[in-house]
């Protein structure tokens, strides 16, 4: 017999079904926990019909079968101890036992993916000491994430980007069949952009680091990153000589990141004018026979970053954040400026997708401050102010645009044309001026 109990609490009342006595007098007792009235009774139910199969040997109904696929684990596991169910072999595997050999059977992963595993694999072993992984509840799940974050210290991100490890983890014991559904289910995975943390690498600073870089490899190594737009180190470090067409001004960059995709993550990047001298000095500094751009340092390069920032300080210049990403930030923001905002040129150099540029690329500049700052809005259309309207000194029109025809007429922004780019007549009042642009 099983009878159903309820204990009424600060948190509210508390169920529990008592079985009948035992050969030792005992009379075991399964907790419910906080639920339904007609929950409760409905566990009691399923469990008398699991004392009854277990005395008579009967069959036991599909609807208690059903039960007992849909139950949580942690009661599936008292059902067990009291011998009222079989137990799963599955259900005895811990946590850490089923990720260490999840990670082992990958073998299809890359070494840099297995390094991110296994940090994460030591922060789950941390938390759940011994645990079973059928007994990792939605509560348990949420408290992992406090963790990470109180304790470990993680940035949001850095937290999404464990979190979504550990559900991937989790997500294999579902397909195993050893736990029903993933407690993380449900959790914010995905990368938000910050940009808080984003840093514009000007010209100026760059010059700076480049001249402050002890050879020509060095010097390449922070010229890809802030003037190719290169992902460092994985893809600084995988250019190859082969790769650098110096006739045809290109070169080609494999990225590990991205070639499962369609196009195999290769793409072809122009050799920017800052680029080219940068190429040609390692190149002629590079021993008979290098295949690598970058191969001098060989360990030293698994230390990029430290290695950098402290070129950065010699140059003067305080580190900025997220150091090689920035300057990638930095060259993509500038692209769209020179190509007029060509997003399919643009994405296919720096190799990411136009929303993914939009995010946590592309930046607001000082520079498109002052610019914004220098439009007007008169009638309902919005205008640039001319420089020559500014200051109505006759001198040549600077804002030049080259023709679209072969003829020797180029428009000019304020609405003239001008023959062999002659003085610019329009230094009219800048309200004026737009007014007759607006032909009123």
């Amino acid at each position: 017999m099983a009878t159903l109990n309820k204990i009424k609490g600060r948190n509210g009342t508390i169920y529990h079904v008592q079985l009948s006595p035992g050969e030792d007098a005992q009379r075991p007792k399964i907790s419910l926990g906080r639920c339904t009235l007609k929950d409760a009774r409905t566990t009691r139910g399923h469990i008398t019909a699991l004392l009854k199969s277990n005395r008579t040997g009967g069959d036991l109904g599909l609807a208690t079968q059903d039960w007992l696929n849909r139950i949580p684990e942690a009661l599936r596991r008292r059902l067990e101890r009291l011998g009222l169910v079989e137990a799963r072999s599955g259900s005895r595997w811990t946590v850490q036992a089923f990720i260490a050999d999840y990670i082992k059977r990958r073998t299809d992963v890359k070494d840099a993916t297995r390094r991110k595993w296994k940090d994460v694999e030591g922060k789950l072993n941390g938390f759940f000491r011994g645990d079973n992984i059928g007994d990792v509840t939605v509560q348990l799940a949420k408290s992992f994430r406090i963790h990470l974050q109180t304790n470990c210290g993680l940035a949001e991100n850095t937290l999404r980007r464990h979190i979504g490890i550990t559900r991937q983890f989790f997500n294999a014991a579902v397909d195993a069949e050893i736990i029903r559904k993933n407690p993380f289910r449900g959790q914010p995975v995905s990368i938000r952009a910050n940009e808080s943390r984003f840093f514009f690498v000007t010209p100026e600073m760059a010059q700076k680091v480049l001249e402050a870089c002890p050879d020509a490899q060095w010097r390449l190594v922070f010229g890809l990153a802030r003037f190719g737009g290169l992902r460092c180190p994985s893809e600084v470090l995988r250019l190859k000589w082969q790769d650098i067409d110096f006739d045809k001004q290109r070169f080609t960059v494999h990225a590990s990141k991205t070639e499962h995709h369609a196009d195999g993550g290769i793409r072809t990047v122009p050799m920017f004018p800052e680029l080219k001298p940068l190429f040609q000095d390692a190149f002629d500094e590079a021993p008979e026979g290098a295949v690598y751009c970058l191969d001098r340092y060989k360990g030293e390069w698994s230390n990029l970053g430290t290695h950098m920032k402290r070129i950065i300080k010699k140059a003067g210049l305080e580190p900025w954040s997220k150091l090689f990403q920035n300057c990638r930030s930095t060259r993509e923001t500038e692209l769209f400026k020179m190509t007029g905002g060509n997003v399919k040129a643009v994405c296919s150099w720096i190799g990411n997708s136009p929303q993914v540029a939009m995010a946590h690329y592309a930046q607001l500049t000082e520079a498109d401050m002052k610019e914004a700052a220098k439009m007007t809005v008169l009638g309902g259309a919005e205008t640039m102010v001319h420089n020559q309207v500014q200051t109505p000194d006759n001198s040549p029109c600077t804002d030049l645009r080259e023709s679209e025809s072969d003829s020797d007429i180029t428009p000019c922004i304020c609405g003239t044309n001008q023959e062999n780019a002659g003085v610019c007549d329009n230094t009219q009042n800048p309200e004026n001026w737009a007014l007759q642009d607006l032909n009123l």
